[in-house]
């Protein structure tokens, strides 16, 4: 399993950026973006969050939590449920291809599951759709 600075070094490195400057870009030296990627360091919360949107990733995937390194962000809890619901192999069947589509693609399915659950909510047992 990959390390904190392990994930910190491929980003880097597939971005072709040096130490050097994602440390500008980050505000951290290069010393310490060093220790990171060696794992003899841990970044602050406030140095991971640069090191994740200088390399347009997200914590998440820079902990170790997910193997997914696109950039997340999600507007709030409902938006986190059901993105955890599609990232599901088995839920995420629901929408063909959806683990395997475009981020655009992904983002409308999403929008428009949210337009699905929405429709729901207030709908009682055994009431017909549209009622």
């Amino acid at each position: 399993m990959k390390t904190l600075g392990d994930r910190i070094k491929y980003l880097r490195e597939k971005k072709e950026i040096t130490q050097k400057e994602l440390a500008t870009k980050t505000g951290l030296t290069v010393v310490q973006l060093s220790r990171y990627e060696t794992n003899d360091r841990k970044p602050d919360p406030e140095a991971l969050k640069q090191i994740a949107d200088v390399l347009d990733t997200n914590g998440d995937y820079l902990l170790g939590r997910t193997n997914d390194s696109s950039p997340k962000i999600t507007a709030n809890k409902e938006d986190d449920e059901i993105e955890e619901l599609l990232d599901d192999p088995v839920h995420g069947a629901f929408f063909k291809g959806y683990l395997d589509a475009p981020e655009q693609k992904k983002a409308e399915m999403r929008q428009f599951l949210k337009f699905i659950l929405e429709q729901e909510k207030d709908r009682k047992p055994g009431q017909q759709q549209g009622e």
